[in-house]
Formats: structure tokens, sequence, C-alpha cells
């Protein structure tokens, strides 16, 4: 029993000590604040003009007639040259009106109709070939990607231009929500990506290494889709297969902290589970597709900081969290077979119920300290009356653990890419 206890702590340590450097990235990101905030009461040098490119979004719908228009809209009214921006609506298998309200606010809409080759993936393949079909492959300098749910700020295109400039040829942005406060489950989501953008994506950009594409809101260079032949990329969470792909060919992923972009997020958790049901699932195609790659670059890189961008990314899709559950698991049998098995053993049923109150506590406060920290950074951002604010902060730790039944579930159970439904029709001013 005690070596049992022993290896547990030594596990939960060592998975601790793994993902650490996470927390240097927060303490990295408050000290960088701190600082500009400072530098901020003397004089900035001005910014030097920058070239504006073309870009178009593109933007992958299926039935979305409630929302794509006020997407539209925010793209149409970019502070950006007219003339170097367009947009292209994939209407993917709709029922609906989505490609009539499309061309109804000045988008190009391509319509596709295939029932065996269903996902985002197949959806942005199919569009490359008709873009360079219909314009040039060379006609964009870089395709911005985005979900049909979302609104741009209106300086959304000029800031993703400035990084483009700074030489990247993939780059994402900042992820906010449109409905922060609707519900427990949609401050959960919206946290975690305000905590992606502020406290890794910024923390890697500051610190010269690569960030990570997540699902929306990203730029791929028309050079990029040249050299890789289109959009091949369809497993079950194909941003992140372009993420782990584009690392391993040496690509260094940009991110624009202007550049914001607000999503809408699930509210009943038979969406989100199901929604992340094929997330989970998606990580661990990654996983056996990539793992051995991505895991040797990190030891034999070609580049030293190559080594670090493939361990975080590792950390990143690796299922660490199996080894938590399966502790977790360990420590509820162990406790059964106290109380249930030939002997009734309190001493172990005492030991397995401290182990799990602590494992519980612990994981508890790390989310919890996870997004507080969020919610102060980011408190001005946040679209939500203060009392939802403060609960939510609370509630953001068990949102994430759900996980845990989740990551379980999508090993065994049937999973397969099935559109979201939106329904939150806001303008850009109404969401702020």
């Amino acid at each position: 029993m005690h070596l049992w206890i022993e290896t547990h702590d030594i596990l939960l340590f060592f998975v601790a000590v793994l993902y650490s450097y996470q927390m240097g990235y927060m303490v990295y990101v408050v000290l960088h604040d701190a600082r500009e905030k400072f530098r901020r009461k003397k004089a900035l040098p001005m910014e030097q003009p920058v070239q504006a490119h073309r870009f178009t979004a593109l933007i992958s719908a299926r039935n979305e007639e409630n929302v794509i228009g006020q997407l539209l809209d925010t793209i149409n009214s970019q502070n950006y040259p007219a003339e170097m921006r367009h947009a292209i609506v994939i209407a993917d298998n709709c029922t609906d009106r989505t490609a009539e309200v499309a061309r109804a606010h000045g988008a190009t809409v391509y319509e596709r109709f295939d029932l065996n080759k269903i996902g985002k993936g197949y959806a942005l393949n199919y569009a490359f070939r008709r873009i360079a079909e219909d314009f040039g492959d060379d006609y964009f300098d870089g395709y911005i990607i985005i979900d049909a749910d979302n609104l741009l700020d209106e300086n959304y295109f000029a800031e993703m231009n400035k990084t483009f400039c700074k030489g990247y040829r993939v780059m994402t942005s900042y992820r906010n929500s449109k409905n922060f406060g609707e519900n427990w489950i949609s401050a959960g989501y919206a946290l975690a990506f305000l905590r992606e953008s502020k406290f890794l994506n910024n923390a890697r950009m500051m610190l010269g290494t690569s960030c990570a594409v997540s699902g929306t809101g990203f730029l791929v260079s028309s050079e990029v889709i040249r050299e890789r032949a289109g959009w091949n990329y369809h497993l079950l969470t194909e941003d992140i297969e372009f993420t782990v792909d584009s690392v391993i060919r040496g690509e260094c992923i940009g991110y624009s902290g202007n550049a914001i972009l607000y999503d809408e997020q699930p509210t009943t958790f038979q969406q989100s589970w199901t929604q992340r049901m094929r997330w989970s699932r998606g990580f661990y195609q990654i996983v056996l597709k990539y793992g051995r790659t991505l895991a040797g670059a990190v030891v034999h890189p070609e580049k030293k900081q190559k080594r670090f961008t493939c361990f975080d990314l590792t950390m990143t899709v690796m299922p660490m969290i199996m080894v938590t559950i399966a502790l977790l698991i360990t420590d509820l049998i162990l406790l059964a077979y106290s109380v249930f098995g030939p002997i009734f053993m309190p001493h172990l049923m005492t030991a397995m119920i401290h182990s799990l109150t602590q494992w519980l506590f612990t994981y508890y406060m790390a989310l919890f300290s996870m997004g507080a920290l969020t919610m102060v950074f980011e408190w001005k951002r946040i679209k939500c009356p203060v009392h939802k604010r403060i609960v939510y902060t609370f509630t953001y730790p068990l949102f994430m653990m759900t996980y845990i039944p989740i990551s379980i579930a999508a090993l065994f159970g049937k999973v397969e890419w099935k559109p979201i439904q939106h329904r939150v029709a806001k303008t850009l001013d109404e969401v702020r």
C-alpha cells in the first residue's frame, strides 16, 4: 500500500514538472505586462507604415443563415483597404439559406455537396481548388480562416497584416467570446481560449518560439498552401494536425494579440460533450500519426529552438490527462476494495480517501489559479456582469475537470464530426 502511494505521488509530481514551463509562461507575461505599463509613461516610437497585403476571409459554413450575415458585416467594415480584402464562403452541405445570405452580403460563395467527405478540412481543400481556378493560387497573399459564427474587430485585418509583414507565414489571433456570460459552460470555454491567447500564444510569441493554431482565427500564407498542394488535414482536429505538421516542417507560427475575434461557445452540456469528444479523439489520432516524429524532434532537433517548440507542442497534444485518470481510477478501485473486499481495511480506506481528497483539491486549485489570473488580466476584455465573472471563475475548474470523463469516453465511444448549431445572432456593437 505504501509503495503504491509513493508511486502515485511520484507520477503526479512528474506530470506537474512536465507542465511547469506553462507556469513560467504566465510569470513571464505578468512581468512583461508590468514593465510595459511602466514604459507607457514614456514616449513610444511611432509605428512604421506597413504594406497592405491582399487577404481573403475563408469561411466554412454549414446551415449558418442565422449568423453568417453578422460576420460578413464585420469583414465589410474593416479598417483595411477594400480592394485588399475579400470574403469567400464555402456553403458546405447546406439545406438552409446560408449561400443566399452570404451572397447578399457581398461574399463569393462556393456551394459544396458531399456527404462522404464531411468536415471542415474537406471544405477548405475544395475552396483552395476553386480559388486556384477562379482567381489563381497567388492572387491572395494569405487566407484568414474563420468560422461562420465569429465576429471580427474592425482592426482585425490590419493587425494580422502587421504580423504577416514580420515574415510569419502562419499566425493566429486573440480569441474572445460572443456569449461569455450565458452560463458556466460558455464561460468555461471562453476562459480557456482567453488563457490560451494571453498566457500561451502571447508568451510563445514574445519568447520567439512557435504558437499554435486553434480552430478559428488564423492566417495561412498562399505560399504555404501552394507548397502543401492544398489543405490535406482531415483528422477530427484538423487545426491541431495542421499546427503539428507545420512545426515538424520547421514553420514558426506567429500571434497577433491585437487582432480580436469573438467566437460563440456551446451552452448545453450535450453540445459541449459532443464537441469535446471530437477534440479528445482528435488528439489521440494526432499522437498516433505524429507522436513519434514530434517526440523525435525533441531529442534530435535540427535547431535548438525547435527542440523546445516540439516539446511544448508534445505537451499540448499528448493525452497526459490519461495518467491522471489512471491514478484516479486506481485510487477508486483501492477505496472500494478496502470497504467491500473480503476484509475491511480502515487504514487503506483512510489513505485512499486522503489521496483522492488531496488530488481533487490540488487539481481544482491549479485550474482555479489559471482561470483567476486570466480573469484578472483580461477583465476589461470580458463582456459579462461583474457577479458572473466572479462566479464563473470558481466554476471554471469544474468545467475543465469534465474533460476527465470525456477523455475516457473518447477512447471507447463512437466519435464523428457533427456541426454545432449557432444561434447567437449579435452585431459587434451588441457583443461589446
